[in-house]
């Protein structure tokens, strides 16, 4: 029932932490996600330094999903969207063939705050990697919800549990919010071949084994899964098809090698677009070879 368990890996992003689950050395995607970061939970202290905002940097032939349970962040990218994301909205950016953004935090600044949230990518199918990118938001309420088996499900993106999104997807996956009071259980159906749950707070239990916050429980295909929860608790469920072998460098990835070293050229170089309204600093290229390999901003 459980091919894997990946533990989150603590990664300072220059001013906060977060847990990196995935890509994961045991496992590189599930369906067309190939990075998902859980940001906190970090108090910030009121005079939020600077520093801690994570200033402009690029993306090519992905979709990056910023999904908050506590907090609020400031997004500006070079399609020209100037965005507030608050807990339970949907923030779906497609880089395409190439976007820059930045994610700061101005509303909280002053005052500080509880930030906790999810930053996942989603790899783009070989045939729109290099579409036009985008940027569309929905506000909580916009999103389907229901109760499914003593859980509330509010679903993202993607199709769940007769559930649909209204987020455009371009390949067969789905991504949701889970919450279960003590006892309850979700069964996680067997429709798509490659299926998660994350545990964001809380406490599991699937067959004879618990799992804690922190870990994302990896579901073996074609079986559903039963969860339970030992206390209450948060799940992200996620996954979908396989889109194929992808590169991933920096904030870069790519079906092909080459692409990814335009991409990097073009950056290093200044031909991509800086987000509009905070073209004022930006995060350069990382030196090469990366070893480790340069830690992705979100």
């Amino acid at each position: 029932m459980i091919e894997h368990v990946l533990t989150a890996r603590r990664r300072d992003l220059g001013g906060f932490e977060v847990g990196r689950v995935l890509p994961a050395p045991a496992l590189k995607m599930i369906g067309p996600f190939i990075f998902f970061d859980h940001m906190g939970p970090t108090q910030f202290p009121a005079k939020l330094p600077r520093n801690t905002d994570v200033r402009p940097h690029p993306h090519i032939g992905l979709a990056t999903i910023t999904y908050l349970f506590d907090g609020e962040i400031v997004h500006r990218d070079s399609v020209g969207y100037h965005q507030v994301i608050r807990p339970g909205e949907v923030n779906w950016m497609t880089a395409g063939r190439g976007i820059t953004h930045s994610e700061r935090f101005e509303t909280m600044r002053e005052h500080g705050g509880l930030l906790d949230g999810i930053q996942a990518w989603v790899a783009l199918p070989h045939g729109d990697e290099e579409i036009e990118p985008s940027f569309v938001h929905f506000d909580a309420p916009e999103l389907p919800e229901r109760e499914v088996d003593d859980a509330h499900v509010r679903l993202i993106a993607g199709e769940l549990l007769g559930l649909v999104s209204p987020v455009t997807v371009r390949s067969p996956l789905f991504y949701a919010h889970v919450t279960l009071k003590p006892g309850a259980s979700l069964v996680v159906p067997a429709e798509y071949s490659e299926r998660a749950a994350y545990i964001a707070r809380g406490r599991v239990r699937v067959v004879n084994d618990e799992f804690p916050p922190g870990q994302m429980i990896v579901f073996e295909g074609a079986k559903t899964a039963a969860v339970t929860a030992l206390e209450a608790t948060t799940l992200m469920l996620l996954g979908g098809e396989p889109v194929g072998e992808r590169h991933l460098w920096w904030n870069f990835v790519s079906s092909s090698a080459e692409r990814m070293e335009q991409a990097k050229s073009d950056w290093r170089a200044g031909r991509f677009k800086l987000p509009v309204d905070d073209d004022h600093e930006f995060i350069p290229l990382p030196q090469e070879p990366p070893k480790p390999a340069p830690e992705p901003m979100s």
